[in-house]
């Protein structure tokens, strides 16, 4: 579960730390107090992505940490797999935001906002105040119905996807065999040209490389000479200009005083190591030019010989391995054409199995969405009941596609009638936004048991509600809060009077600049709240005697769960 949540510069907020608790965590704070800057903080930390002017006024970057306690064991199993080690069962995420750029850690180490979703997924799940427009989708009602089915359609959803797959495959290559007997020959025959040409070059490793180096020594043949003709006069014996010569004077100079001073010795050897590196030199220069010849009919071989081996790598790849390689794979693609009609026919003998085997796995995706949808059915109208609506009538309409799909040919829809004599029709053609955000909440209370997610947000999930129908989610929140952390947003003092821990989001107006704090509070503090949300303006006794009542009320509601 959520335990920290830490927030510096963003937006109106200067500092903030909070710790949560188990339950039913309520948020509850005046209009334009900073609620929806709190969530952006948390969904900036959850991966999404940044808004412009996200950076508030109080220093050059902002940051947003989460440290989450985890308990359940799928989870822990899950992050292990992910080489993510856990810290004293914890685990941070946290995000610095710069000028154009952010930061993401996990555990104080960098990642990848791909991956800080990917984790942040696991541990945290937040129905905003427009999350319930997905309830429209028809793919997202398949979602919610196979999330309900449990780990046995997992298991055929999971056969299914790897069926489809090699079925998927086997259709891609067979479609690749779909060639009249003319377009078979005319592939045939530039095939055979191409490897034809590629043996009849015979060419060695490397060759092309061995050759330009000669091209390179032959074109520059003459420069050659010239500078090594030089090379040889400047370091030669023959008159007393040349390096040699001066060399051996300095040797004799030396000779006649060596005697004098030992000093002088150390000097007269390095000279000698000199004149027998001079001598060494001149035998390598005299021995490379008189070898040193150039031959016209070799220079213009290996000019046509790169002009050749550069031909077919225009056309074949730019090395020579590169120009085997795809050798290599035209001489597989010529094999499958000389055996057209046989691997024609064995793929589509194959394909057939496992079209076959497809239609089988379908076939149990298919019943056991059928059988869980019967207990869906059931349960949503027994949630629904409980969440004020009085003449509920719910079901699935299941079609099939027209084509298989890594997840089945089913396709379903929820029909919904809420009035006594209607008939069913799609969710999106009957009900209100406030009945919407009902309907999923209830569709959560279903599948709560389904998840491992130790921690949902609410953020406003109760717009367009009051009344009997307040107090109703009220109770359901509180009941989801029993399984799991709930964080949740609210403007109803029903809601507010059943949190197990109640905090307050206030603007506080300084001098210069209004900032954004939250603040956990106590029982009286609460009823004071609570007292805010249902008096507005002005707050009399009676009004805070109706939130005490209110919290009493709650705390009865409470205790009967417990009981039960």
């Amino acid at each position: 579960m959520l335990i920290n949540l830490h927030v510096k510069n963003i937006a109106l907020i200067d500092e903030i730390d909070v710790e949560f608790t188990k339950g039913l965590n309520i948020l509850t704070g005046e209009t334009g107090a900073g609620k929806s800057i709190l969530m952006g903080a948390v969904n900036l930390a959850l991966g999404k992505k940044m808004t412009s002017g996200i950076i508030g006024k109080f220093g050059d970057h902002a940051l947003v940490e989460l440290i989450f306690s985890v308990d359940n064991p799928g989870i822990r199993k899950i992050l292990e797999e992910k080489d993510i080690v856990l810290e004293d069962d914890q685990i941070i995420l946290s995000r610095k935001v710069m000028d154009g750029r952010s930061i993401c850690k996990i555990n104080s180490e960098t990642c990848t906002t791909g991956r800080m979703k990917e984790v942040a997924s696991l541990l945290l799940d937040i129905h905003g105040q427009h999350e319930h427009q997905k309830l429209l989708s028809q793919e997202h009602q398949l979602a919610i119905l196979d999330e309900f089915s449990g780990p046995a359609l997992e298991r055929i959803k999971a056969e299914t996807e790897s069926v489809h797959k090699k079925y998927k495959a086997l259709q891609d290559e067979l479609a690749a065999y779909q060639l009249d007997e003319e377009q078979r020959r005319r592939e045939l025959s530039f095939l055979a040209f191409e490897i034809d040409e590629i043996e009849k070059a015979d060419l060695k490793p490397d060759e092309d490389l061995k050759l330009e180096k000669k091209y390179r020594k032959l074109l520059n043949g003459r420069k050659i000479v010239e500078a090594l003709t030089h090379a040889h006069d400047y370091i030669g014996y023959e008159n007393r200009n040349q390096a040699g010569e001066q060399v051996s004077m300095a040797i004799r100079e030396v000779a006649a005083v060596q005697e004098y001073d030992e000093q002088i010795d150390s000097v007269h050897r390095m000279l000698l190591d000199i004149e027998s590196m001079l001598n060494d030199c001149n035998r390598e220069l005299s021995s490379y030019l008189s070898n040193l010849s150039f031959s016209e009919k070799e220079f213009q071989e290996i000019d046509q010989r790169l002009n050749f081996i550069n031909g077919l790598k225009s056309k074949y790849g730019s090395s020579i391995d590169e120009i085997y390689h795809y050798q290599a794979k035209q001489q597989k693609e010529q094999e499958k054409l000389v055996h057209f009609e046989e691997r024609k026919n064995k793929l589509t003998q194959e394909l057939a199995i496992y079209e076959a085997k497809l239609k089988q796995v379908c076939g149990q995706l298919t019943d056991i969405r059928k059988e869980s949808a019967k207990r869906f059915e059931e349960q949503l109208k027994a949630a629904l009941s409980d969440l004020n609506f009085a003449n509920i009538d719910f079901e699935i309409v299941f079609s099939s596609l027209h084509k298989f799909t890594k997840n089945g040919k089913d396709t379903i829809e929820f029909l919904i009638s809420t009035n006594p004599g209607e008939n069913k029709r799609p969710l999106g053609k009957v009900v209100s936004g406030g009945e919407l955000s009902r309907i999923m909440l209830a569709v959560k209370t279903l599948i709560a048991d389904m998840e491992d997610t130790e921690t949902q947000i609410f953020d406003e999930i109760d717009t367009g509600i009051s009344g009997r129908t307040a107090q109703k989610v009220a109770q359901k929140l509180e009941f989801i809060g029993r399984k799991r952390q709930i964080l949740c947003i609210t403007h109803l003092p029903q809601i507010a009077a059943m949190s197990d821990a109640h905090y307050e989001i206030r603007k506080n107006i300084g001098e210069n600049v209004a900032t954004t704090q939250i603040y956990r509070l106590n029982e009286s503090e609460s009823i004071d709240e609570i007292a805010r949300i249902l008096g507005g303006a002005q707050i009399t006794d009676s009004v805070r005697t109706n939130a005490k009542e209110m919290k009493d009320l709650a705390q009865v509601h409470k205790n009967t769960r417990v009981k039960k």
